[in-house]
């Protein structure tokens, strides 16, 4: 059946393969084009069309499962179905490209193996064999969803990222996309191939250096830091080491991450129209990898109260597309971070969707929080720097 995809934080790294890795002393090469210097890479990005994402975000809300959260504290983070944004990541020699979400919700890079059995479709695959650059690992990779297991083994590429390579990332070949339901299956209804996580290392499944500390150790860009500015009915772009000056009007505000697993960080308060909601938790995860809002479900229904939005279903809210509706304002690190109706509501042939849903994390999964997915971000360029100690997050208005 159908359901909504969201990311589950994988158990403690295993000790299987890390440990022989551990002892490995591999030599680090940098490979770039010929003419292009360490400093930054700017990666487009693609964006679903709008309408095609409302209709299957309230088809699909009619079929989603509660949430799951393993004994061991695993958390529900990125929504992949449904993600609006996707861009090309590259593997091998010569290289095989993937559309992959670049996801600040998770650590991990996975894509379809060529032994992947039906459950990955149509979906590019990753072929060891064409690739002169690869390196075997084996070790077993297995990462929960929602809906179910995603597994298959790790391996050693040469990735690319724009002109920029990075040498020896570890990756995993999926063997077994079934967790991701029928959905996935089919490259029409979701567009990514695969998974390039870019939070902390203690999310890694096994591990593993994340694509972005690899970077920063291979010198392959000169700042440990990237960039999204999304583009809102247009591409957006994510610009490794470096932010796009045309991207942003004023200045970034910056604010310190308080955990370094997601890029997650403390808020002041929720405003709806100007009048605190009086929100029940103040903790928020900065995901890429999540299309809307999340909010525990007091917090939102005192919001969708507010502005007069009924239920759906599953969490989900609509509101009459022509109402006038107040502002919606996160205050971060004493800075309002402010909403106007049109922009935290995703019209669709009369129906309106509020771009805002209730999720509950309990408190054995690090919850409650609220997730700031690409709904903020599309109004406010963010930065995601760990140059800094503690590595921090900034946003400034988008251009």
């Amino acid at each position: 059946r159908s359901q909504e995809i969201q990311h589950l934080t994988p158990p403690p790294p295993a000790a299987q393969g890390a440990a022989s890795r551990a002892t490995m002393i591999r030599a680090v090469t940098l490979a770039l084009v010929a003419g292009v210097a360490a400093a930054a890479m700017r990666v487009p990005l693609k964006k679903r069309d709008s309408s095609e994402f409302v209709r299957d975000k309230l088809q699909q809300a009619a079929y989603r499962s509660g949430l799951r959260s393993e004994s061991n504290g695993s958390v529900v983070i990125s929504d992949y179905q449904n993600a609006q944004y996707y861009g090309v990541l590259g593997l091998g020699t010569p290289v095989q490209e993937f559309n992959v979400i670049f996801d600040t919700g998770s650590s991990d890079v996975w894509v379809c193996s060529s032994d992947c059995d039906s459950s990955c479709g149509r979906h590019a695959k990753y072929d060891a064999s064409a690739s002169s650059s690869y390196e075997a690992d084996g070790t077993e990779f297995k990462i929960t969803y929602g809906s179910g297991d995603v597994s298959g083994y790790e391996s050693v590429e040469t990735a690319t990222v724009g002109e920029l390579s990075v040498a020896d990332l570890v990756f995993a070949q999926v063997t077994d996309a079934a967790g991701l339901g029928k959905a996935y299956k089919y490259p029409s209804l979701d567009k990514f191939d695969g998974i390039a996580g870019l939070g902390f290392g203690a999310l890694s499944v096994n591990g593993e250096t994340t694509l972005l500390d690899a970077m920063c150790e291979q010198g392959v860009i000169d700042e440990c830091k990237f960039s999204f500015a999304l583009g809102d009915e247009a591409a957006g772009e994510l610009i490794f080491g470096a932010v796009d000056d045309s991207t942003y009007t004023g200045e970034f505000n910056y604010v310190d991450v308080t955990q370094e697993t997601y890029w997650r960080i403390s808020t002041d308060d929720v405003l709806v129209g100007g009048t605190t909601i009086n929100p029940t938790t103040t903790d928020a995860i900065v995901d890429s990898g999540t299309s809307l809002i999340t909010g525990p479900t007091e917090d939102v229904e005192a919001i969708m109260a507010a502005i007069g939005a009924k239920e759906y279903t599953g969490g989900l809210y609509t509101v009459d597309c022509d109402a006038d509706l107040p502002t919606l304002t996160f205050v971060i690190g004493g800075v309002d971070y402010t909403l106007t109706g049109d922009q935290y509501v995703i019209p669709d042939s009369g129906v309106c969707l509020v771009a805002m849903e209730a999720l509950d994390i309990p408190k054995l999964s690090t919850g409650p929080f609220w997730i700031l997915g690409d709904v903020l971000m599309r109004v406010y360029t963010t930065v995601f720097d760990k140059s800094t100690t503690p590595p921090r997050v900034g946003f400034a208005t988008s251009t």
